[in-house]
This record gives C-alpha cells, structure tokens and sequence, in this order.
C-alpha cells in the first residue's frame, strides 16, 4: 500500500462519488480471474485493490468526524501495525 495513492484516491472519491472506486474494484477483482494472466500482473492488479480498498477505508472515517490528516495516519499506522505482527 502506498499513503500517496491512497490520499490520490480519497481525494477523488470526496470530489466524484465512491461508486466509481467500488464499480472499479468490482471490475479489477473479476480480471484477477482471467485466463493466462501473470503473476506479475496479478501482483499489479492486486495492488490497486488493495489502494482502492484502503482508499474506501479512509473515506469512511473522513465521513466519520476524523480529519483526512488524522484519517490517514490512523489507517497506515494499522496497516504498519498488522505487517509487524
């Protein structure tokens, strides 16, 4: 996951609507089943997912009262916490 593209992300769903990012996903997540696709590939695909996912996260808690700062330093220090353990 990567904090830049997360926030890209956030920040595209408070100017259009999540819909977009879900429908994506929902597209994305199809592809990975795909005949003849590659691994590398699958690891591409498999990042987005994950920047989409993480993106819908930290929108959820914008929508919640936290600050898209604060939204974002609390999704990354759980995702630095669930690596470490």
């Amino acid at each position: 996951m990567r904090l830049p593209i997360i926030k890209h992300l956030t920040d595209f769903i408070e100017k259009n609507d999540e819909d977009y990012i879900v429908e994506t996903l929902e597209v994305l997540e199809d592809l990975t089943e795909a005949k003849g696709i590659k691994d590398k590939e699958l690891d591409v695909i498999g990042e987005l997912i994950s920047n989409m996912y993480g993106a819908l996260e930290v929108h959820k808690t914008i929508k919640n009262g936290s600050s898209k700062k604060e939204a974002l330093n609390a999704f990354m220090k759980r995702v630095l916490g669930a690596i470490d353990q």
